[in-house]
């Protein structure tokens, strides 16, 4: 292997083999002491947990390397801002990748084994190493941030503390998606809304059902409603994007011989740029309400200059020919994109391959990957 790779696969090794399921602080602490070790960046911690390092054109830091700080920071207003965006927090992992405490490892047919190599320790690494050695055409961020799998919370406190930086590759999965062996530019990305209908009667015995409401025959309009319902649709640069709603739950009912009072609906919405589903529409049923629990936001590239500076990069980075695409789960991106950041996601992980328990992401794309980082610091903004 190359120095380069041999570094690359050390470095995924390292992140992976820390335990981050339920504190990320010492997977923090791996990454903000390698970027202090190996760059000359202003390399800071948030209050949130997030890792952030900063370089200007030049190559050089901008700022003060020593300590934490409590700030996202905004930096020198005048230079446009590239951040290279990943997550250090992973999913719990399976009792397979476990042992003695400790995350497993495992390097083998030119693939890293073991929980976060796909999502996406691999690709923080390869983000890392590209950060380092890109030559930027203008200012250069990396971030890592915390609480990406339990809705954002690292990103929504870097966005509250002012981050905004112009653009963000954002390194979730974008590999396999026009085809096999080729890493694609995501330009979109689906949402997340979770929501409950819930549906209120009166009881009575079941002998005499006209003399209470039925809580459930209520929820069961609502459904009816929802199945009636449109899927909003999105165009991004040429790339269709369809939302899409779901009834996946349902509970009601305390016995068999008593009309239930009360009825829970779990609907999930998979929402898309600019449209929601009138979910709303349920309310007008006598006795039903309905309330967001979750909003994940979906994302869309605003900014075509730097998707196709990105691709260009992705091009010249691998043999196969990639492609502006459109990705079916959140990310991060859907956060800095609603404050204002231009976003594409670009990264290792394949369909399929994130969260499970012989989760792994190959070597070469991340190789790959580092290339198309460091291309795209060194393409956007063009002069």
């Amino acid at each position: 292997m190359t120095d380069a790779r041999e570094e690359l696969v050390e470095l995924t090794r390292r992140l992976v083999s820390i335990p981050s399921h339920e504190d990320e602080t010492a997977a923090g602490d791996a990454i903000k002491s390698w970027l202090r070790e190996e760059t000359d960046a202003a390399v800071t911690r948030d209050d949130a947990g997030n890792v952030f390092a900063r370089r200007d054109g030049s190559g050089e830091g901008d700022g003060d390397e020593a300590g934490d700080s409590d700030e996202a920071g905004d930096g020198d207003g005048g230079a446009r801002e590239l951040a290279l965006v990943g997550h250090h927090d992973v999913v719990p992992p399976d009792e397979s990748q476990v042992a003695d405490g400790e995350y497993v490892v495992e390097t083998r047919g030119g693939r890293i084994y073991g929980r976060g190599t796909a999502d996406m320790k691999g690709a923080v690494a390869a983000s890392m190493l590209a950060f380092r050695d890109a030559a930027p055409a203008g200012r250069l961020t990396f971030v890592s941030f915390v609480g990406e799998e339990v809705g954002g919370e690292g990103a929504r406190a870097a966005i509250d503390e002012g981050f905004a930086p112009d653009a963000a590759v954002v390194g979730e999965g974008s590999t396999n998606y026009s085809g096999d062996d080729v890493t694609d530019v995501a330009v979109a990305h689906k949402g997340r809304r979770g929501s409950t209908v819930t549906a209120r009667g009166s009881a009575a015995h079941a002998s005499e059902p006209e003399a209470g409401e039925n809580a459930v025959y209520r929820a069961c309009d609502a459904v009816d409603v929802i199945r009636g319902l449109e899927f909003p649709a999105a165009d991004v640069f040429g790339e269709r994007l369809r939302g899409s709603v779901a009834v996946t739950e349902i509970d009601g009912g305390s016995a068999w011989n008593v009309v239930p009072e009360a009825c829970e609906v779990t609907v999930d919405e998979r929402t898309v740029p600019g449209e929601r589903a009138p979910l709303e529409r349920v309310e007008e049923i006598p006795g039903v309400e309905w309330t967001v629990d979750q909003d994940l936001p979906p994302m869309a590239c605003e900014d075509e200059a730097f998707a196709d500076a990105v691709l260009a990069a992705a091009d010249e980075a691998q043999a196969a020919t990639p492609e502006l695409v459109t990705k079916p789960h959140a990310t991060d991106a859907g956060w800095l994109a609603a404050a204002g950041t231009a976003c594409v996601v670009c990264g290792a992980a394949e369909p399929g391959e994130a969260h499970t328990a012989s989760e792994s992401v190959s070597i070469d794309v991340l190789e790959r990957c580092y290339r198309i980082y460091r291309g795209a610091a060194e393409r956007w903004p063009a002069e």
